[in-house]
């Protein structure tokens, strides 16, 4: 009998990255088409919103944390593994000399237990995913009012995904200009770069 054999199989730990919601009160750092001499001067723009978010000092933060967080969740199960293992032996190892209708008694509490287990670290690897995938909605949510003043200064009517595009030319993409406004205004979006992006 195997119960704790795989019992973390199929959990896979890849978190990309999430953010913190737009602190209220900071400013689009008072940036005008006058200081910002070569961007693009287009109706329509593109932009890698994946790239926005993965290359940006905000976005990169999120990324370590939850990359912390899942090699904690990781170290966890690891070790949880171990311990049922060793349960499981020495079960194996007492069957012999157990009553039969006993150790029934005994496997079955042990399977609930890994089932129960099993659960419990599924919900925190689902509470890992669900964290990240709101982080990079409030990302976007932040970021918006920065592109909006990008648009403002190109007077572009739209900001498209470059991966809804079939084909454009690389002048209309402000990418790198999102993620150099984003990390000017926003810094990595904790609460103390928040707070030196918007001095009193």
């Amino acid at each position: 009998m195997f119960w704790a054999a795989g019992l973390m199989a199929g959990l896979s730990f890849s978190v990309g990255a999430s953010a913190q919601s737009l602190t209220p009160g900071i400013g689009l750092g008072g940036f005008s088409p006058e200081q910002n001499l070569g961007i693009p001067s287009s109706l329509l723009l593109t932009i890698h919103s994946d790239r926005l978010f993965s290359e940006s000092a905000y976005g990169q933060r999120i990324a370590r944390e939850m990359e912390g967080q899942s090699a904690v969740l990781m170290a966890e199960n690891r070790r949880i593994e171990a311990e049922l293992r060793a349960e499981e032996l020495d079960l194996t190892e007492r069957r012999s000399t157990t009553d039969p209708d006993a150790f029934r008694a005994l496997a079955k509490a042990f399977d609930e237990k890994v089932q129960e287990t099993r659960r419990t670290q599924e919900a925190k690897f689902l509470e890992i995913t669900t964290s990240r995938e709101e982080a990079r909605r409030e990302f976007r949510e932040t970021s918006i009012p920065i592109l909006e003043q990008i648009m403002t200064e190109t007077g572009a009517a739209a900001i498209l995904e470059q991966s809804s595009v079939l084909l454009s030319a690389e002048a209309i993409d402000v990418t790198d200009l999102a993620i150099a406004r984003v990390d000017a205004i926003l810094g990595e979006g904790d609460d103390a770069e928040a707070t030196g992006t918007n001095p009193p």
